[in-house]
């Protein structure tokens, strides 16, 4: 804790007066900094004028007033002084006129708060308001009137009325003067209440006959510089004699009344004696008050004396009263008591609560101590009445601190849960001492904003899933789930597959995670005899930041499906060679033929295996055992029966739907090797040719097919080739042109030209309708001509006609 003093010197409505700045800082741990600041003033300075540097004298960066949208809180008073931000400066906002403001009371001051957010910083500026002589005194009357007999004994006193200066202070009513002081003098006399009583004082003999009327001059002065003043007329009737001046029993009266008394309340009666007779005698009673509002508070009976309350009173604006009170006679002489009024408080105000600061949001993380709410509360009752306590609930993490005379704050006592709790409605109650007790109540609702400092949870500690082999890659097969407590981005979880490797191999060619919802899919499809299970790791992460996560362990377990039929071990079957069982011809009922040796790959149920007898040469012979596959004899064997026995055994297993496999099985029924060698060779032979003729076969077959499909491409290639031809032809405009091949004649030798001519023809599209024809003759290269048709020409071909297609073109070799 720290203080110091400044001082500076300005020049102020063309006067040097001092400034004082009183510059006091207090730091408490509250997470703020609190300050006080006194500048003192003149009065009446214009609007405008610079109160102080209160940046500078803070230690304030003007940045900092910005930033922390500083302002300030004068309470219920009216903002006479405001802040400029932009300069840190104090300025004056309106016109101070002290003696509106504060009356008499001295010293005068103006209270201000300035509060920072972000953090909260709250400062206190007291402007200390100096008088200045800008009131002259007066008097409530510009004259009294005095009725004295001339009767009136040397020392007799006459109460004046009393000036009133609303300055205070030097600037205040100073002194009184009388003139002319022929027959009167002044007397002040000090009260209890640091006023004068004005008397005059009579010092000479009044005589109505020589001077029936005298006019004096009151003057009240002040101490300000320039000097004011103000004057009252003192008119005095001389009357006949009055010889007693009336005398009150008591100089001073006092009384005590409570502030909640009502109106027409009696406080007390006065009384004076008068011992003279008559009129002399009568004694009428009035209200001498003329600086304060005693007057318009009291009222007394003229006749009786009686004091009454005529408004109410209030001990918060006025708790102390002096009722100057006369008794006078209808000779003029008077006499005075002093009534002293003490105003007792009573508790008939409840505490007024201000927010001067307000945080709507408070961190979750935020320290134990931090400030959320700075309150002033005012109670203008005094003693226990005005001495006020505030309090909240006791179910929340929050802690009231006075931090300064009628200021309280608000601070986190704990540390905050945004999940246990994200808003606080905190009830404030601020109650006084008096009785009964008064109180008032403010209700502030607070947000607990988010902080990452939790992680997702999943549901499970670990996960185990179940998927059937040979699925569909892609294929959904459960969800993790993981929640999070905190809220909005900090509670966003999304799923992240960590690296691992199953078999050697990266556990992302198995399975994928989906970011968003947690559903992890088959990436591949899975082979039980592969892989039976395995394990991963899936992450679940926060999008705060810095991000939490959480992992959990997740089995995958295949499941069989029959998917592999049995697979038979024994007896082997070979391609090339035949291998075959032996059974003497002596063998019993049940004798062992051979074991048939299957096995699955499947597992469970689905390789549960069991053998039938499908085909045999002779099935009444041979049985095969349903579990074990064994082949047995169920007769006795006789000559009769066949060397070679072929026998068809179906292995199936117990899977749903089932799958079997078959195994010939060769027995030989003899008793020597040779017999059976020659039996078997034949068995061997036959086979190795229905293999070949088979083999055959599909070779002829391919060879058809090749041929027919290139006899096909062939035909309608040339097709083509022809259509394109004809086209070409008819398109054409060539004239027919004569054609002379050499060492050409008649083979007839009958023509009647001795030359035989060969010509090209080209047709049109109709040119079928004509009527030139093409036949055959005994020679090939003979042209018969048509006697009956003009200009047609017949081809005469040694092996096919062409005329078969109309739109061919017309081809004319050598005749």
């Amino acid at each position: 804790m720290f203080s110091s003093t400044l001082f500076l010197e300005d020049n102020i409505l063309d006067r040097t007066m001092r400034r004082q700045v009183l510059l006091f800082f207090s730091i408490v741990s509250l997470s703020s900094v609190f300050g006080q600041v006194t500048y003192s003033i003149p009065e009446e300075m214009s609007k405008g004028s610079l109160v102080g540097n209160i940046a500078q004298d803070l230690g304030l960066d003007v940045k900092r007033l910005k930033a922390g949208k500083a302002r300030i809180y004068t309470g219920d008073n009216k903002e006479y002084i405001e802040l400029n931000k932009d300069k840190g400066i104090l300025l004056v906002k309106e016109r101070i006129d002290r003696e509106a403001l504060f009356g008499q009371t001295t010293p005068c001051a103006l209270h201000l708060q300035i509060t920072l957010e972000d953090p909260i910083e709250f400062y206190t500026v007291t402007v200390e308001i100096n008088d200045i002589n800008d009131n002259a005194p007066s008097f409530k009357k510009e004259e009294m009137k005095f009725r004295i007999s001339e009767s009136a004994v040397i020392g007799a006193k006459f109460v004046l009325e009393r000036a009133m200066d609303l300055d205070v202070g030097v600037n205040g009513l100073q002194g009184y003067s009388l003139k002319p002081t022929d027959n009167f003098h002044l007397k002040l006399q000090n009260q209890q209440d640091g006023s004068k009583k004005v008397e005059m004082v009579l010092q000479k003999h009044l005589d109505r006959e020589a001077q029936e009327h005298l006019s004096l001059t009151l003057t009240a002065t002040d101490g300000g510089d320039p000097q004011l003043s103000g004057t009252m007329r003192v008119e005095i009737s001389v009357l006949d004699a009055n010889d007693n001046a009336p005398v009150f029993t008591q100089e001073v009266y006092k009384v005590t009344i409570t502030e909640t008394a009502p109106k027409g309340t009696i406080l007390c009666t006065v009384s004076a004696v008068d011992a003279d007779q008559g009129s002399n005698g009568k004694v009428s009673y009035s209200i001498t008050n003329t600086l304060d509002d005693v007057p318009a508070m009291f009222q007394i009976d003229e006749e009786n004396g009686l004091v009454s309350l005529s408004r109410k009173l209030d001990y918060e604006k006025t708790n102390h009263y002096e009722i100057h009170v006369q008794a006078s006679d209808d000779g003029g002489l008077t006499d005075s008591c002093k009534i002293v009024v003490e105003v007792t408080d009573t508790n008939d105000n409840q505490p007024s609560i201000n927010i001067m600061s307000k945080t709507n949001s408070i961190s979750e993380n935020s320290i134990s101590g931090t400030v959320v709410t700075i309150f002033n509360v005012e109670d203008p009752d005094s003693g226990e009445n005005g001495k006020v306590s505030c309090n909240i609930e006791d179910h929340v993490p929050f802690l009231m601190k006075t931090t300064s005379n009628k200021f309280f704050s608000l601070v986190t006592e704990s540390d905050l849960d945004r999940e246990v709790a994200s808003e606080y409605n905190i009830t404030v109650t601020c109650s006084d001492e008096g009785v009964p007790s008064l109180s008032s109540s403010v209700t502030l609702t607070l947000q607990i904003s988010d902080v990452n400092d939790n992680a997702p949870v999943f549901e499970r500690s670990s996960y185990e899933a179940y998927i059937v082999e040979n699925n569909t890659p892609g294929l959904s097969i459960f969800t993790v789930k993981a929640r999070d407590a905190d809220w909005n981005q900090n509670a966003r979880v999304s799923y992240i597959l960590e690296d691992s490797s199953v078999n050697g191999v990266p556990v992302s060619s198995y399975v994928s995670v989906s970011a968003d919802s947690g559903v992890i899919h088959a990436v591949r499809s899975f082979d039980y005899e592969q892989i039976k299970d395995f394990h991963f790791r899936v992450k679940a992460q926060d999008g705060g930041s810095p991000p939490l996560s959480t992992n959990v362990t997740v089995k995958i377990v295949i499941q069989d499906q029959n998917d592999n039929p049995p697979q038979v071990l024994y007896p082997v079957q070979t391609g090339g060679s035949v291998v075959a069982e032996m059974v003497p011809r002596a063998a019993d009922v049940g004798y062992l033929v051979t074991k048939v040796v299957a096995v699955d790959v499947d597992s469970g149920q689905n390789a549960w295996l069991s053998y039938k007898l499908q085909k045999a040469t002779d099935r009444a012979l041979f049985e095969v055992g349903l579990q074990n596959g064994e082949i047995r004899t169920i007769r006795q064997v006789s000559d009769k029966d066949a060397v070679k026995q072929r026998l068809t055994v179906i292995v199936e297993d117990n899977g749903q739907p089932s799958r079997s496999a078959a195994v010939i099985v060769n027995v030989a029924v003899a008793d020597s090797f040779p017999e059976v060698l020659s039996e078997f060779t034949d068995f061997t032979h036959d086979k190795e040719y229905n293999d070949n003729l088979t083999f055959y076969l599909v070779l002829a077959l391919a060879v058809v097919s090749f041929l027919f499909i290139t006899c096909v491409v062939v035909i309608i290639s040339v097709k083509i080739y022809r259509w394109r031809q004809s086209r070409v032809m008819y398109h054409s405009n060539l004239p027919v042109i004569p054609y002379y091949p050499p060492r050409y004649s008649d083979t007839l030798g009958t023509g009647t030209l001795q030359h035989v001519y060969n010509y090209e023809v080209c047709r049109t599209t109709d040119s079928r309708k004509s009527d030139c024809k093409f036949g055959r003759a005994g020679s090939q290269n003979v042209l018969i001509m048509d006697p009956s048709s003009t200009g047609t020409m017949q081809r005469i071909q040694s092996e096919k006609s062409i005329l078969d297609e109309p739109d061919s073109p017309l081809e004319v070799g050598h005749m």
